[in-house]
């Protein structure tokens, strides 16, 4: 814990994280509940490594009731599972996308992660298939 800013490095989290891959072939998905940054940013609600095999997401800004409304457990599973499928895209290699809809589309606030889908968008999906081959 950074004593500072009183948070957690995701980026040292994901370090250790890789050392728990078996092996090459698998994609590993740590989950927490630290509040996470990065040194460039406030707060991240999640890391990867591009076309990688980790990644991480927390899910403490996740939780309505740090902005001061009712705790709501499932838009916190949504928003969880919405970030977790985020960052695993990142390890297959797919950077942020434009269309609002995509679940890679980048969420600076929660509210944000409310209006995008659990699922790829065609393009983000076509770079997916490709990548199978």
């Amino acid at each position: 814990c950074d004593p500072v800013r009183n948070q957690y490095n995701s980026t040292w989290i994901l370090s250790q994280i890789l050392t728990l891959v078996p092996q090459e072939e698998c994609k590993i998905l740590g989950v927490t509940s630290l509040d996470l940054y990065v040194p460039v940013l406030t707060f991240v609600f999640g890391e990867a490594q591009l076309d990688g095999r980790a990644a991480l997401v927390s899910s403490f800004r996740l939780r309505d009731e740090l902005y001061g409304l009712p705790k709501n457990p499932e838009k916190l599973k949504e928003r969880l599972e919405k970030e977790a499928i985020h960052e695993l895209g990142h390890t297959f290699g797919l950077i942020h996308c434009r269309e609002p809809n995509c679940v890679m589309f980048t969420s600076t606030y929660a509210e944000e992660i409310d209006f995008k889908s659990r699922d790829f968008c065609p393009v983000c999906s076509a770079f997916l298939e490709n990548k199978k081959r």
